[in-house]
C-alpha cells in the first residue's frame, strides 16, 4: 500500500534532517576519540553528508527515476510533481540540519 503524500513529505524532511544531524554528531564523537578537533569534524561531515541525507530521504534513486519516467512518458504529471516536492522536502531537511550544525559549531570551514 502506498503511503499518503503528506506523511511521506514530512518523512522525507525529517529523515534528511536526522541523517545529517545524527551522522555529523556521531562523527564528531569519533573525532574526539581519535584526538581530532570535534567541532571542525562535525562541520566537515555536515557538508559531506548533505547529498547522502537527500538520497536516504527519497529512498534511493531508482524509484524517483521510475516515477519521473512514468510522469514524462505516460503523462502522469501528478507523479512528477510529487517527486519534485519530496526532493525539495529532502533538500530543506538537509539544509536545516546544516544550518543547525553551523549554529552549534560556529565554524567557517572552507
Amino acid at each position: 500500500m502506498k503511503e499518503a503524500f503528506f506523511p511521506a513529505f514530512l518523512n522525507s524532511y525529517f529523515i534528511a534532517l536526522g541523517v545529517l544531524l545524527g551522522g555529523s554528531i556521531i562523527g564528531g564523537i569519533a573525532a574526539f576519540f581519535t584526538n581530532q578537533p570535534p567541532l571542525t569534524a562535525v562541520q566537515r561531515l555536515s557538508d559531506s553528508l548533505r547529498i547522502w541525507a537527500i538520497v536516504a530521504a527519497i529512498g534511493g534513486t531508482f524509484d524517483t527515476v521510475y516515477n519521473f519516467e512514468r510522469g514524462i512518458f505516460y503523462g502522469e504529471t501528478r507523479d512528477i510533481i510529487k517527486q519534485i516536492l519530496w526532493i525539495l522536502a529532502a533538500l530543506a531537511g538537509a539544509h536545516t540540519g546544516s544550518v543547525i550544525i553551523s549554529w552549534l559549531t560556529q565554524e567557517n570551514v572552507s
